[in-house]
């Protein structure tokens, strides 16, 4: 069916100092692919929503650098709502997702690591349109 079993939290390494702690990302260790891009979302209103789209190849890991936000995938198939709020917890997002974020708390940054470049022919902006995608390749 869809690739909802891949999409899960990742525990990053956490080393706590007095002066303050600090989490590691290294592409092919802590998440399954190599980091091709790095972007972020900040200022946004408390509780405003963002994203909604899907992507064929794209993989990307989500961390809630400051505050909070909810993340929700999505296979085709089935949604499922993730909560992130801590610095040193990743979502993994894997290809053929649906994602849409959510609930921003007041200062939440979102900080996402991608497998790949901008490619604007990898996103799909309209559900439906995406779910049959899926639902066809799932069918080959």
């Amino acid at each position: 069916m869809g690739m909802m079993e891949q999409c899960r939290i990742i525990d990053l390494p956490k080393h706590s100092d007095p002066r303050g702690n600090l989490s590691v990302v290294e592409g092919g260790i802590h998440v399954p692919f190599d980091i091709e891009r790095v972007y972020y979302l900040y200022d946004v209103p408390g509780g405003s929503s963002r994203a909604g789209h899907g992507h064929v190849e794209l993989q990307q890991l989500m961390i809630a650098m400051s505050g909070s936000f909810d993340v929700i995938v999505d296979d085709g198939y089935e949604r499922k709502k993730f909560h992130l709020n801590r610095s040193y917890y990743g979502l993994y997002i894997p290809k053929l997702m649906w994602r849409e974020v959510e609930n921003f708390s007041s200062g939440g940054v979102c900080l996402v690591m991608a497998s790949t470049k901008f490619d604007r022919g990898d996103y799909y902006y309209d559900y439906n349109e995406f779910a049959a995608m899926v639902r066809s390749r799932a069918q080959t």
